[in-house]
């Protein structure tokens, strides 16, 4: 299980060690320390200059990590006036703004808005209890470059299926949840 209330840290990179506050929210459940670990480690070669969307970002644990590995921006998305007050705060704090935006709004309307570009990275960990994946990932397609990652993290053994159109490429398991790598799919040729 992720921290609870208190602090996370930043496991690589330039902000490495950094310390990220974990407010006491409902459905709050921050990537534990060794998942973010391994997810970045199968994820470092496509990091430098990616373009990262982090859908449900909670304390930014996700996205700021891949900043600190080498992505050019995130946009993190937060609905939760208190979380993203916090990421506010978290981005100054690290002098992120000209990479990190933070965006207050519920992820899923965000994805029927107008694109703000294409990403090479969503990261998709939602509150569990929300069962949130589905509309996500049946949103997302539009605001994904060509050959995009994909990470989802959800409950149980088996977790919760990317879909059509992606393409398994590392999984793993803690004890409270499922972590899913993929990489999206070749267009087929006309």
């Amino acid at each position: 299980m992720g921290a609870v209330p208190g602090r996370v840290r930043i496991i690589g990179g330039r902000w490495r060690g950094t310390r990220l506050p974990v407010p006491d929210a409902p459905g709050l459940r921050p990537t534990s320390d060794r998942a973010r670990e391994t997810l970045f480690n199968w994820l470092q070669p496509m990091l430098p200059g990616a373009r990262v969307l982090d859908l449900f970002a909670g304390t930014g644990a996700l996205g700021l990590e891949a900043l600190s590995r080498g992505a050019r921006e995130a946009l993190l998305v937060e609905r939760d006036p208190r979380l993203a007050q916090a990421l506010e705060e978290t981005v100054a704090r690290l002098h992120a703004g000209d990479q990190a935006r933070v965006v207050r709004a519920d992820a899923l309307a965000l994805l029927r808005a107008p694109l703000h570009g294409r990403f090479d990275l969503a990261l998709l960990d939602p509150p569990f209890a929300a069962q949130l994946w589905r509309p996500a990932l049946d949103a997302l397609a539009p605001w994904l470059a060509d050959g995009a990652w994909l990470y989802l993290e959800s409950p149980g053994p088996a977790g919760v299926a990317a879909g059509e159109g992606w393409v398994p490429h590392r999984e793993g398991r803690s004890r409270d949840a499922h972590h899913a790598l993929y990489r999206r799919a070749p267009r087929a040729q006309a």
